[in-house]
């Protein structure tokens, strides 16, 4: 038995993927035998949060109750600096392997209440290798007898070809940022970024850049989607689109990571809302009894 539970492979043409069992996480993606984002071994437990699946919060929540639907949540500190509780609660528990075909499999997972989430959800994960590279959809059903709030995001490593990510230059097509307090909470404050340091709208390189930031007000093509890129030295580029119903993405750099994985890629993570929306409500999900929810973000890589 691997660490991750089991894995699931999919491919299509050049591209290969694989998903675990434990978080429904996205371990490895290849196209024509180069990494598209950095993963983890087999036989290892991620680190860092790289490839899991965020539910229902992604990002950081204060400690401190909260109340929704006359229930009142509880959050385990887990992140002990900060006294937050990152990353919601799905990432280490076992999916339902739902389908597998060639190039795309199903996951889910009834999230039953717990004291730092009173609700009883269901999260369903479905990946799919195609023309378009790799596309995740996410669907959320409220199980429950009240209505429920939540909050979805991922958080894949964009994958550079040299050992750091020294010389590779980031694209965010965004008009602003979620200014945060020494937790990495918000303050309230939705920030310009025009003419900011933290303003990657036209691509420049992530050189002296330590970033932990979360931007909004998207800029979106006709189709709706926004795509951050990020592009190495060699010229190669990674792409993640998102659809609408993720305002909100985070990029992080790894400055604060374990030795061997400080800078050697840079996150680029999906969020429905901004850090500690559970608390302040800012941009949550509420589902009514028997309602679901979908969304969607597309990972690929060009030569």
């Amino acid at each position: 038995m691997l660490p991750s539970g089991e894995q699931i492979a999919i491919a299509h043409g050049d591209q290969r993927a694989v998903i675990t069992e434990v978080g429904a996480t996205l371990r490895t993606y290849v196209k024509g035998g180069v990494s598209v984002v950095e993963g983890f071994a087999g036989d290892e437990v991620p680190t860092g949060a790289r490839g899991q699946v965020l539910f229902p919060w992604p990002n950081r929540t204060g400690d401190g109750e909260w109340t929704f639907s006359e229930r009142i949540a509880h959050p385990t500190v887990d992140d002990v600096e900060h006294a937050t509780a990152i990353h919601g609660l799905v990432r280490w528990r076992p999916f339902r392997i739902d389908s597998v075909n060639q190039n795309r499999c199903v996951l889910s997972l009834l999230l039953h209440p717990t004291p730092d989430y009173p609700f009883l959800s269901e999260i369903s994960v479905a990946y799919h290798l195609g023309s378009l590279g790799l596309t995740v959809t996410t669907t959320v059903l409220n199980r429950d007898e009240v209505p429920i709030p939540f909050g979805v995001g991922f958080h894949p490593y964009l994958t550079v070809t040299t050992p750091t990510i020294e010389g590779a230059e980031l694209e965010v097509p965004a008009k602003a940022y979620v200014a945060t307090n020494a937790r990495k909470l918000p303050t309230g404050e939705i920030l310009p970024l025009a003419g900011h340091p933290l303003d990657f709208s036209r691509r420049k390189s992530v050189n002296g850049h330590d970033l932990d930031v979360t931007y909004t007000e998207l800029l979106r093509d006709d189709s709706g989607m926004t795509t951050v890129i990020v592009t190495d030295s060699t010229g190669g580029e990674v792409e993640l689109s998102v659809d609408r119903t993720f305002p909100y993405v985070q990029v992080f750099t790894g400055d604060t990571l374990e030795k061997g994985r400080r800078r050697t890629a840079i996150a680029v993570e999906p969020m429905t809302c901004p850090p500690d929306a559970l608390r302040s409500g800012k941009d949550i999900v509420v589902l009514e009894p028997g309602q679901h929810w979908a969304g969607s973000w597309r990972l690929r890589r060009r030569v």
